[in-house]
């Protein structure tokens, strides 16, 4: 398949013009000369190990998640294509798929203000049952309850790296918000509960959604990637 064509399928999906504009989506390394691509390495991060391992395994074209703000010379012989910020705000992205994996699609609320990178989900749990379902996901699970809170009614999403938008979450009403990368006093000041997946963990499952893109159209190899924190 034409690598433009591979390219064009996930922008019909999450459209470049939905990435913010700091944001490097897109194409990251277009080698030239070659168009045509038989299989494809797909990855949440683009690492010295990803390269090699689709190189090894013959892969024409790897796709990732996460940007590169600088492409190393070494990888320059290889098609390199990432889609970001508008994977995380497109329909049925980033964190619509972890809301899926965790079987919560079907509660999803619609109606309220939205918020871009944000997804609010209505389903009464308690703090510990929707704990121990979040530790199937990932052991590197922190929980921050400030307000001995029990129960839980909306809970509030954002895949990644998502503290920043904590207010948004309470001004919404959630009582509950999943996301990665919370700082020490952001906790500390949160006045409802705080999930933290982990970024790793919270956001690997959208390597589902580029499967979903790109499976009928050429041959897809899974990068081996983890998390680089581990739990003891």
């Amino acid at each position: 398949m034409d690598k433009k064509k591979i390219a064009e399928i996930i922008e019909n999906f999450a459209p470049l013009s939905l990435a913010e504009e700091w944001d490097c989506s897109g194409w990251l390394v277009k080698v030239s000369g070659t168009s045509d691509v038989q299989k494809v390495m797909i990855c949440l991060t683009v690492t010295d190990d990803v390269v090699q391992q689709a190189r090894e395994n013959g892969c024409d074209m790897i796709v990732s998640h996460h940007p590169l703000f600088f492409v190393p010379f070494e990888y320059k012989d290889i098609n390199i294509y990432c889609a970001h910020t508008n994977l995380d705000r497109t329909s049925g992205g980033t964190t619509d798929e972890l809301i899926k994996i965790l079987g919560l699609s079907d509660y999803v609320m619609s109606g309220i203000e939205q918020h871009p990178f944000v997804r609010y989900v209505e389903c009464p749990l308690t703090v510990r049952d929707f704990t121990e379902r979040l530790s199937r996901m990932s052991q590197n699970l922190r929980v921050v309850n400030n307000k001995n809170i029990f129960d839980i009614k909306k809970i509030a999403f954002c895949a990644g790296s998502g503290s920043e938008f904590i207010g948004d979450a309470v001004k919404n009403g959630a009582d509950a918000f999943v996301t990665g990368d919370i700082k020490f006093h952001t906790a500390v000041e949160s006045p409802i509960v705080l999930f933290d997946m982990g970024h790793f963990e919270s956001e690997i499952p959208v390597l589902n959604v580029f499967l979903k893109l790109l499976r009928y159209e050429v041959q897809i190899v899974f990068a081996k990637e983890k998390s680089p924190f581990k739990s003891f």
